[in-house]
């Protein structure tokens, strides 16, 4: 079966790695179980330790998944509205773990010991505007001593001015509205820009970091400096990037400068997130395991968020960008469809029980009667061999969506007859959902779409093609010719398609077209700073994400992403033990948003800005195996995960700043808060999905690592989840791989499969639901990413890298020039001059004639 070729086909993609790159992308290898074992190392590159830390665990085998009941059909609909981050105060609470609060003390006490030293009985809160920026002023001052402790309590005391002076405010509001007029005023004294400076320090002190590679167990007390550092810079940007509408005009002008700043740097010669995509990269490598992670991935992703824009921001840029292309206007806003949808009904929870019950149906008849669900088809007879399908019955079948409403289509009477009595007597009730009348999404056609259909069609009545020519229509039925208006009336060309045409214009012609004028975004400038490393940042995020995976198991050489959760002194008691865990599972699931969020944003505006600055980061996602990883972190109980309680309001800023405490119990503690689902959880879900999205639309290779990988039953249990924004993303990655599970599986599905039809965009000809042709089409999936690389290559190497561009540098062709210039000759050439001289020149026959030839 073409099937199988096509399986060996993908298992040799990707085999022999580039020796220019610093990884070794993934190998497939068919073992006795099936698919179940898949290589990832880095290869060497140079010096660099970043490059030799792949994440080696990614690759390990996708465990069957378990048949765990996690209560799907009673799982209502979930209230919750997609942004691009939380709420203020909930973004701000998740800066600080539970065991950093006696700092917030600390942090008072340092600030009140110098303020009301002067005057006592001071409050910060009736000073007048010069009064308080004296203070900021003096403060700044305390920074530049020569004394480590000194500089420590000046920065406590300006963290504490960020904090908003909660001990002078009497609720959360107060104290969020003075951080924020703190924060304004801070900024506009030059604080971030001394904290910067100290940052810089701090990264290079050579000390501490050699102080945290001596010591057996890195705790709080290591990263006291950076974790102070850095929450007085995420609290200015957080502040100062969320807009409100009583905002004076003078913030709206301080917001854009700081914007500016961030974004296009004056003084140094790289953007400000580079400076943290260092620090993470120099983490991951085991050089600095005192830095506090999950503050420099919240403020890495709360400057990108910052600089290069939002979901909305992004939208308006799209929008604007197609009109400066001469694009047709977009059909709808994506944002406004999906916050439209409603949730799905689950897949049914009595699936186990029938299918249990059909077992012990056919051991009775002793396989006389043929079985009802298993019907062959062509690729049925290679089942034992087929690596699409499980290697374990039963697994596709685990959640099968046709025991209610699905199935009746397939089934004839008699074998529904078969089925109902195997029913139990009461059944649970399934909510039907009613959809609005027509599609949510308009449907498209790309140009390749009308070509591919006027070719097939062309050969099927002329005999013949004409190539790309989509206007021709002579000699072809009225029907086509109806066909192919309709298509192109759906017709829709992306801002990529311009892109790629654009370049493959410029590497035709280089000389004609001249100098390509690259408008000078921020994007662009993140992307130039990041180009040379960009592999290790991508690798370095995703050891990070799987260190904070809940399905991934600790390992002893896997990074220590707890150093700054960890006390000093570890707990004695039960209830210190219970709020540590909680502690650091709420730790992890901050760092999984931060890295979900920041990777969306990059891929996102990269695309918009150029596709093959997109396919550049997505290559390298793809190599260090991000596609198994995603996978891997939804091979969970996905219900528990979004459910989570693993947070203590009453500890969170700032309500532990304002409020009295009351005693914590195990009781208080195991109840959590009485929220419906996590946000930053069902956030972080949504973002990986989205990811994978991207990685896989449009790539046939990817999408067979889906298939290969096992991803359908991971994927369906997914759709549990009832939320409309989720269960869209799970969906598409179902969609483009049905057509290869085979006829059993959508058979198997059908309620998966008509929540496709309702809900994901339609591709007019796209055979998606029955993938007869999938034998016609040999893909060849090593060379199909080998395209890629090439492409983007050129693309990096025409517009980045200038020293590739010497064929194209203009020519001293005067004689006197050329030999007026002085060249810098090695010492050894002195030596041997006359060596030279004499078998270079003097030995060397000259051949006039030929020269004459040649004129």
């Amino acid at each position: 079966m073409l099937v199988l070729r096509t399986v060996s086909t993908f298992s040799l993609c990707f085999k022999r790695p580039r020796t220019d790159s610093p990884l070794q992308p993934i190998r497939a290898s068919r073992c006795s179980g099936g698919w179940s074992s898949f290589g990832a190392k880095a290869a060497s590159a140079g010096s660099n330790p970043a490059s030799q830390n792949i994440p080696r665990d990614l690759p390990a085998p996708l465990p069957t998944p378990s048949r765990s009941p996690q209560g799907s059909v009673d799982c209502p609909n979930l209230e919750f509205e997609y942004g691009d981050a939380d709420g203020h105060g909930a973004e701000l609470a998740e800066l600080y773990s539970y065991t950093e609060e006696p700092e917030l003390s600390h942090g008072r006490r340092c600030f009140e010991e110098d303020f009301h030293s002067p005057v006592p009985g001071r409050r910060w809160l009736e000073l007048d505007r010069s009064q308080q920026k004296a203070h900021i002023m003096h403060l700044l001052d305390g920074l530049e001593v020569v004394s480590r402790d000194r500089r420590l309590r000046v920065a406590r005391a300006i963290l504490y001015l960020a904090q908003g002076v909660f001990g002078e405010c009497d609720n959360e509001g107060d104290v969020l509205h003075w951080s924020r007029h703190n924060s304004f005023l801070l900024y506009q004294l030059g604080t971030f820009s001394a904290f910067l400076e100290l940052l810089n320090m701090e990264i290079e002190n050579s000390q501490a970091c050699s102080s945290a590679l001596r010591k057996p167990a890195i705790s709080l007390a290591d990263s006291t400096e950076l974790r102070v550092l850095l929450s007085v810079m995420y609290l200015l940007v957080e502040n100062i990037r969320v807009e409100q509408e009583t905002d004076p005009p003078e913030w709206k002008t301080c917001r854009e400068t700081f914007r500016m700043e961030l974004s296009f740097p004056v003084h140094a010669e790289e953007p400000f997130a580079l400076l943290l995509f260092t620090m993470v990269t120099k983490f991951c490598s085991g050089h600095a395991p005192h830095f506090p992670m999950k503050k420099v991935l919240l403020l890495l992703w709360k400057v990108l968020l910052f600089t290069l824009g939002g979901f909305q921001a992004l939208q308006a840029m799209k929008v604007r960008r197609r009109e400066e292309l001469g694009l047709p206007p977009l059909p709808e806003d994506s944002i406004q469809v999906v916050r439209g949808m409603r949730a799905a009904s689950p897949p049914a929870a009595g699936a186990e029980l029938l299918e249990q019950q059909q077992q012990q149906q056919q051991q009775k008849r002793g396989h006389r009667s043929r079985r009802p669900l298993m019907k062959q088809d062509s690729l049925d007879i290679y089942n034992e061999r087929d690596p699409f399908k499980n290697d374990e019955g039963g697994v596709d079948e685990e959640e099968n969506d046709d025991v209610d409403s699905g199935i009746e289509g397939e089934l004839d009477l008699m074998e529904r007859d078969t089925i109902i009595p195997a029913l139990p007597a009461q059944r649970l009730p399934i909510e039907r959902v009613s959809f609005p009348k027509g599609l949510p999404w308009a449907p498209k056609v790309r140009q390749k779409d009308i070509e591919h259909f006027l070719e097939a069609s062309r050969n099927k009545f002329i005999g013949f093609t004409l190539g790309q020519d989509t206007e021709t229509l002579i000699g072809l039925p009225r029907p086509i010719h109806e066909s192919v208006k309709t298509l192109k009336q759906h017709k829709y060309v992306s801002i990529s398609d311009v892109q790629i045409k654009n370049e493959e214009e410029l590497e035709k012609c280089p000389m004609s077209l001249g100098e390509e004028e690259v408008q000078e975004t921020p994007c662009e400038v993140l992307y130039r700073a990041m180009l040379y490393n960009l592999p290790q940042y991508m690798i370095a995020l995703l050891k990070i994400l799987l260190a904070a995976a809940p399905t991934s198991k600790a390992k002893t050489d896997s990074i220590n992403i707890l150093a700054d959760v960890l006390p000093e002194e570890m707990p004695i008691t039960v209830l210190q033990s219970m709020k540590l865990g909680i502690d650091v599972n709420r730790h992890k699931e901050i760092i999984v948003k931060s890295i979900s969020a920041l990777l969306l944003l990059l891929l996102k505006h990269f695309k918009l800005n150029h596709i093959y600055q997109f396919e550049y980061v997505s290559q390298h996602l793809v190599f260090a195996n991000c596609i198994p990883l995603i996978l891997k972190f939804f091979n969970q109980n996905i219900m528990s995960y979004i459910t989570a309680k693993n947070s203590i309001s009453v500890l969170d800023y700032p309500h532990c700043t304002v409020c009295d405490l009351p005693e914590l119990t195990a009781e208080s503690l195991e109840a959590g808060d009485n929220n419906q689902f996590c946000w930053r959880n069902l956030f972080s879900c949504i973002n990986l999905l989205r990811i994978l999205n991207k990685l896989t639309k449009w790539k046939h290779s990817r999408t067979m690592m889906l298939v290969v990988f096992k991803s359908a039953p991971i994927l369906k249990r997914a759709l549990k989840v009832k939320q409309a924004m989720m269960q869209l993303y799970v969906l598409k990655l179902l969609k483009i791989q049905t057509k290869y599970l085979g006829r059993q599986w959508r058979k198997s599905n059908m309620k998966t499969m008509s929540a496709i039809y309702q809900k994901v965009r339609h591709r007019m000809n796209d055979d998606w639901a029955y993938g007869n042709d999938i034998d016609a089409r040999p893909w060849d999936f090593q060379a199909e990413e080998c395209t890629l690389r090439a492409n983007i290559e050129a693309f990096n190497s025409r517009r980045y890298d200038r020293e590739r561009r010497s064929e194209f540098a203009p020519v001293d062709n005067c004689l006197q020039s050329v030999l007026g210039q002085r060249l810098e000759l090695p010492r050894d050439f002195h030596y041997c001059y006359e060596l030279w001289l004499e078998r270079e020149v003097f030995a060397q026959p000259i051949r006039w004639e030929e020269l004459l030839h040649c004129h």
